[in-house]
């Protein structure tokens, strides 16, 4: 616990760090690299031989042209990178045919693809909501998605530990209990609740975020975003773990010690990101 607790602080710390480059363009860097992080944790997990390491390195120079995609002259070449990929992909099966499998190999593909929409989703909140327009509504929606998975594990484990008595899927994850899942979501709704007053009253925004025709507070959207939110952190970590447990690994790195990898510490972050940023540029910034 000691080291968890350590290794916490110190993400926080780098966390901070990193956010205080969210106007340049390392912001969009930092992003990439954890990304290629996170799909070399998902390639070492397949257990690719070494000489299949182009299925990996073809995935370089496509992340970097996603995440720095706010440029236009790079934003007009996507079409053409994805093209590429995916017949790339095509191309080294009928190359490496009986010594590759396409199994493995749609797994990367797919797994890689949610992990790039994913951190996709933090740079395309940069790109809706620029600072000198919106001040840093796109940085505090950020850490709303970050405080929507983390703190929804964070309530969920001690909810479960207090009443967990209902195994919520017990082959997948057998720690997981019913009760730990109804306290994690509702401890995300409260926590989302309290982040966007703290943030909307200190950065004057109140405003801002009130303006939707939609009919309801937006505390209650917020509250209601959470929910979905914290359901959605459910299922990523379980998607995580069913491949953990396919690949017969127990943790996909150790970045992090006491953690495990990127997508050990991120795997609630990979639906909640994209649907966040969908839903809050939909209903605040229409």
């Amino acid at each position: 616990m000691k080291t968890r607790v350590i290794t916490a602080i110190i993400g926080i710390a780098v966390l901070i760090l990193v956010l205080f480059t969210f106007n340049t363009l390392v912001f969009n860097l930092v992003v990439a690299g954890i990304t290629l992080l996170a799909m070399h944790e998902v390639y070492a997990a397949l257990g690719f031989e070494r000489a299949d390491w182009p299925l990996y390195g073809v995935l370089v120079p496509y992340t970097l042209l996603v995440m720095l995609s706010s440029e236009d002259f790079i934003r007009a070449m996507l079409m053409m990178g994805s093209f590429f990929v995916v017949l790339f992909y095509s191309i080294y099966l009928v190359v490496r045919n009986g010594t590759v499998s396409f199994q493995k190999a749609s797994g990367l593909a797919m797994f890689s693809g949610i992990i790039l929409f994913c951190f996709y989703s933090l740079i395309r909140l940069k790109m809706l909501l620029p600072i000198e327009e919106y001040g840093y509504d796109a940085v505090f929606f950020i850490l709303l998605i970050l405080c929507f998975a983390w703190g929804g594990d964070t309530c969920a484990y001690f909810a479960g530990r207090a009443f967990g008595k209902h195994k919520l899927c017990p082959v997948v994850s057998p720690k997981k209990t019913v009760e730990g899942a109804i306290g994690g979501v509702l401890g995300t709704m409260f926590f989302g609740v309290l982040a966007t007053v703290i943030y909307s009253v200190a950065a004057d925004r109140m405003e801002m975020f009130s303006r939707s025709n939609v009919g309801v507070s937006m505390y209650i959207i917020i509250g209601l975003l959470g929910m979905v939110a914290a359901v959605l952190g459910i299922y990523g970590d379980l998607f995580a773990s069913v491949v953990k447990r396919q690949c017969g690994i127990k943790d996909y790195g150790t970045i992090f010690p006491g953690h495990g990898g990127i997508l050990d510490r991120f795997d609630s972050v990979m639906f909640i990101a994209p649907f966040v940023t969908m839903v809050i540029t939909a209903v605040f910034y229409r």
